[in-house]
């Protein structure tokens, strides 16, 4: 399975592409940050975030694609842009007919490295040696996308999630 993992963010955007399949090691395709100038209008910085999603889209033609929750923060001004750039990350998937699933931050530090209370660095570490890398990834948003389709492939993805709901008995639902 291939896996678009987006860490949604209005000045810095991660986008972090893997392969593989549960219980196994992943491979690493491709990863970007997409950046948005503040000064530039919210309308051109969400259409700017919009059409770079939609070519990485089409460039990697990823099976399923793995969003970033939006979570409650003290800056509502923060949470906002951040809202709102999740949104054109789940309609890029949309707009291919690609399954989307969201993750909050503790589920991807708990899928990655074994605990939801981890920080930053561990994430990036964990990543690093789970994809093999010689470096970290930088800026921390391409880790966080690469750690957010690394925990929606070990979680099985959206489509086997499906059948397996599907192959329940009605009642059992």
């Amino acid at each position: 399975m291939r896996v678009l993992g987006i860490d949604p963010g209005l000045t810095r955007c991660g986008v972090g592409v893997v392969e593989g399949v549960p219980g196994r090691t992943c491979t690493l395709v491709a990863y970007y940050v997409v950046y948005t100038e503040p000064t530039d209008g919210l309308d051109l910085r969400l259409l700017h975030l919009d059409r770079s999603l939609g070519d990485l889209v089409a460039k990697h033609a990823p099976d399923e694609v793995a969003v970033e929750r939006v979570f409650s923060q003290h800056n509502v001004r923060t949470v906002m842009g951040t809202a709102q750039a999740s949104a054109v990350a789940v309609l890029a998937a949309a707009r291919a007919g690609l399954p989307v699933q969201t993750y909050t931050p503790s589920e991807v530090k708990a899928a990655v490295t074994g605990s939801g209370q981890a920080d930053k660095a561990q994430l990036s570490a964990m990543v690093t040696r789970l994809l093999r890398l010689a470096a970290p990834p930088r800026p921390a948003d391409a880790a966080d996308a690469l750690a957010l389709a690394i925990c929606h492939i070990w979680r099985g993805g959206t489509r086997a999630k499906i059948a397996a709901a599907a192959a329940r008995p009605r009642e059992a639902r």
